[in-house]
């Protein structure tokens, strides 16, 4: 059966109402546009097409307004309690910000070190990246893509390895499992397919250059010592969409988990924080509620230094307020949205 070819239709906001054409054309054209070229961006997409085609195959909305039923009443162990479950929301609403995080990582990638050059010591080497919350699948394509967009740019930078951890509460091994698989194996092709377009069939990634795990794991009520060995010797550590959501649970077990988080990196190491812009907290002091910005809670945390102590972490750039648009060239089964976030890049003093 031919894949499905529907067009993105990419949105800002979930909102019915859309703006005049000439005033969104205006928003967009105050943007740079993507570095990372279309051809790249459309096989991410289809990575996430043929991992979960048997949810397209068949009418895929039922599912969808489940899922969103339950994340809108803030039920998350009903809205990842199903294989299906998440097999939908992986399949719905990490493809756009694969994408998203891709170009994130392409605006760091002068200041990740050891990817911005090539030199004796780090051609060659491996990687280590620990997804905090990245069970759903987005940050292991974003990291896969940023691979191969290396490999594209520069033909110095082949070889590049990666070693991955997701470390997520709900169970998604099996998601985090195809997609995987879907960065190095060949993508499937028709039987009628030409001679010419199976021998130029390939996989994104050769399967040495990504090693892929995924670790379940409650990050806030679980001891540190068993999620420390997972984060010990990482050159990256993200956060996406997620810190946000911890703050929510708890902002004392948050405060204390970025703590612990920061005596077990490694100076040199990186903290990469993207959430939604706008994002509060409430805090209860003396029977009163306030609330806090994550930024502001995050940077307390990270940044405010002890009396006569050496600071832990330097920021390295931020964004309070940042889109990324997908381009309507771009194809895939169902509707896609646009991602407005903020960034917060860190680097682990020594």
């Amino acid at each position: 059966m031919a894949p499905p070819k529907a067009k993105v239709r990419p949105k800002a906001s979930k909102q019915p109402t859309h703006k005049p054409q000439k005033e969104r054309d205006a928003k967009v054209s105050q943007e740079p546009p993507s570095a990372i070229p279309l051809e790249l961006q459309q096989l991410l997409l289809n990575i996430f097409r043929s991992s979960f085609s048997e949810r397209f195959e068949s009418d895929i909305t039922p599912l969808l307004q489940e899922v969103k039923g339950h994340l809108y009443n803030r039920d998350f162990l009903a809205a990842f309690g199903k294989e299906e479950y998440l097999e939908v929301y992986a399949a719905r609403w990490s493809p756009s910000r694969a994408l998203g995080y891709l170009e994130v990582l392409e605006s760091l990638r002068k200041e990740m070190q050891p990817f911005s050059t090539v030199d004796e010591e780090s051609e060659g080497s491996r990687w280590k990246v620990a997804c905090l919350g990245g069970g759903a699948g987005a940050e292991i394509v974003a990291l896969g893509g940023f691979l191969k967009w290396l490999e594209m740019r520069v033909e110095e930078e082949r070889g590049r390895e990666m070693n991955l951890v997701a470390i997520d509460i709900a169970d998604w091994g099996n998601v985090v499992e195809k997609l995987q698989q879907g960065l190095v194996t060949k993508p499937p092709l028709s039987k009628y397919a030409s001679t010419a377009a199976q021998a130029a069939n390939v996989a994104l990634l050769h399967p040495a250059c990504l090693n892929v795990s995924f670790k379940q794991h409650d990050v806030l009520n679980a001891p540190f010592s068993s999620l420390s060995p997972l984060v010990q010797d990482t050159n990256l550590v993200t956060l996406l969409f997620t810190l946000n959501e911890l703050y929510s649970t708890s902002i004392s077990l948050t405060q204390q988990f970025l703590l612990n988080l920061t005596s077990s990196l490694r100076p040199g190491s990186f903290l990469l924080v993207v959430d939604s812009p706008g994002s509060y907290s409430s805090v209860s002091l003396n029977g009163a509620e306030k609330k806090y910005p994550m930024q502001w809670l995050l940077d307390h945390t990270l940044l405010e230094e002890e009396r006569g102590a050496e600071p832990r972490w330097e920021k390295v750039k931020e964004d309070e307020s940042r889109w990324f648009r997908l381009d309507e060239k771009l194809k895939y089964p169902i509707e896609l949205e646009n991602m407005r976030f903020q960034l917060h890049f860190y680097r682990r003093l020594g």
